[in-house]
Formats: structure tokens, C-alpha cells, sequence
């Protein structure tokens, strides 16, 4: 049975000078400066609503907070960065100033956001595109020296949540991230993290592939981030909804970090950490 346990190694992140050290698995909290997301309880729009959830997510032991303004639900309407600046960059600030020891990611891929946003207090960059949409973020990524986090998605804006089945999941992250790794590296890209993207264009069976051979992107040597909180092939799943979720949410969780994963991007900190504390024990 322990042959079978992938642990995740301990890991670094330079978040714009501050240097974060991973000894464990991370539980990053998120929250959604937008009426449009999917879950209803990761929705806030008050600046002050907004800090008391950072402050109660780390208080339940988020080490890092995403914040994000541009709803990528399936059907979701696209706003321009003019719009998610306006929205995100004063509630970065407002974090930041509450939170001045807690890294902040901000969940963007527009290059100007990602710039304005590290000024303002955020240090990584969390880019559902992976630098295919406007790949001027990765320059961003570098030249402020913060640790870039790559999500697997196909297609456009207008397309990547069209469901595609691949014959073979595990082996199509392979070449995307071989290829996302040589652009960042090019680009002066240090710190770099790779995300899956469970639920991105993928068919429910491929979701659940990546969790089952989550350890063989490993190979890379790179942290591993896993986004799969209360998301629709969870719920879907079970015939419950996105307020019914947790529980499933925990299971693939505790799957995830047995097979690797370094990172956690959860609604639910509490429970998220848990899994964590547990599961470091069958390590």
C-alpha cells in the first residue's frame, strides 16, 4: 500500500521577495469578487465582506488567497480588464493591508491585470489560460519575479469550456505543460506551477482520470495545484448540487494528495486542511 502513496515534495515559492516555504501541502482559499460564479457562498463583492473571509480562511489555515473578478463558469459573460481592474485591484489593496504576511494570488489572464495586481499587493499569478490567451502574462510573471500558476484549457475565451473527449487524458497534460514549461522558462519564468484544470472542456470520465493519475505529472517536478471544489463533475456525479458538495469534494481531495498534488484551491478551508493534516500521516 505504501508503494502506491505519492508524496508531495517540499517546495519554495518566491512571492515577490517573500519567500514562501512548503513543507506539506498548501490550502489556497478562494474568493470571487463577482456576482457570476458558480458557488454561491465563494461570492463577495463588499470590500469589507471580503476581508472578514480572507481573515476567517487563514484563520482556519489558508496559506494563500485567491482573488478573482472574472467569472469562467461555463456560459459566464466575458468582461474586459478595464472591468476586472476596476472591481479587483482596491480589494487586493484592502487584503493586502489586513493580510500584509499572507501571499495573494490574483485569478486573471489579462497581462495588464496580473501587472496592476502585483503592484497593488498580490504576488503570484493564477492564469487560466495557461499564457495562450494574451502571453505578454508571462513576461509579467517574470519580470516581477512571483511565481506563475499554468491551468490546462483548450480552445478561446468563448470555447475552452466545450467538452472534448481525448483518448487519453494523462497523456495530452504531458505534452501541454512540456510545452507551457519551455515558453515560461523563455519567458525568465522561475516559479511555476501546474494545474490540471479539472472541469475545464473536460468530459466527466477525463476529470476523474486526472485524479486517478494525478501522480504522473510528477514527472515534471514542478508543485501541482488541484482546483476540483465543488465543481460540476462532482455534483453532477452524486445527482446532488454545488451546495451539496463537500463531502465529495474531500474524497477527491484526499485522492489528489496521496497521488501528489502540493497545492489545494478550495471554497471550504477548514476541511481542506484537514485532509491534508490526515493524510500526511499515511506518508
Amino acid at each position: 500500500m505504501e508503494r502506491n502513496l505519492i508524496k508531495a515534495f517540499m517546495f519554495t515559492l518566491n512571492c515577490n521577495g517573500n519567500l514562501l516555504v512548503a513543507h506539506e501541502p498548501l490550502v489556497m482559499g478562494i474568493i470571487n469578487v463577482t456576482a457570476d460564479s458558480f458557488y454561491a457562498n465563494s461570492r463577495e463583492q463588499q470590500v469589507d465582506a471580503i476581508i472578514k473571509k480572507a481573515v476567517n480562511m487563514v484563520e482556519q489555515g489558508a496559506a494563500i488567497i485567491d482573488l478573482g473578478a472574472q467569472s469562467t463558469r461555463p456560459g459566464s459573460t466575458i468582461i474586459n480588464f478595464e472591468t476586472e481592474l476596476k472591481s479587483l485591484i482596491p480589494v487586493i489593496t484592502a487584503v493586502r493591508k489586513e493580510l500584509h504576511h499572507i501571499p495573494i494570488s490574483v485569478d486573471t489572464y489579462y497581462a495588464e491585470v496580473a501587472a496592476a495586481a502585483i503592484e497593488s499587493g498580490a504576488s503570484l499569478i493564477n492564469d487560466i489560460s495557461g499564457g495562450r490567451f494574451f502571453p505578454d502574462i508571462l513576461q509579467v510573471a517574470a519580470q516581477k519575479k512571483v511565481p506563475y500558476i499554468c491551468m490546462h484549457s483548450h480552445g478561446s475565451r468563448e470555447t475552452m469550456h466545450k467538452k472534448i473527449a481525448v483518448p487519453n487524458i494523462s497523456e495530452m497534460l504531458f505534452q501541454y505543460f512540456q510545452e507551457r514549461i519551455l515558453a515560461a522558462e523563455e519567458a525568465g519564468v522561475i516559479d511555476f506551477i501546474i494545474d490540471p484544470g479539472f472541469g475545464f472542456g473536460k468530459t466527466t470520465e477525463d476529470n476523474f482520470q486526472i485524479i486517478k493519475e494525478l501522480s504522473h505529472l510528477t514527472i515534471f517536478q514542478k508543485p501541482i495545484l488541484v482546483g476540483v471544489s465543488r465543481k460540476s463533475s462532482i455534483y453532477q456525479t452524486l445527482g446532488t448540487t454545488a451546495d451539496e458538495a463537500l463531502n465529495g469534494t474531500t474524497v477527491l481531495h484526499t485522492i489528489a494528495l496521496l497521488q501528489g498534488a502540493s497545492i489545494l484551491r478550495v471554497h471550504d478551508v477548514r476541511e481542506a486542511v484537514e485532509a491534508v493534516k490526515l493524510t500526511q500521516l499515511l506518508k
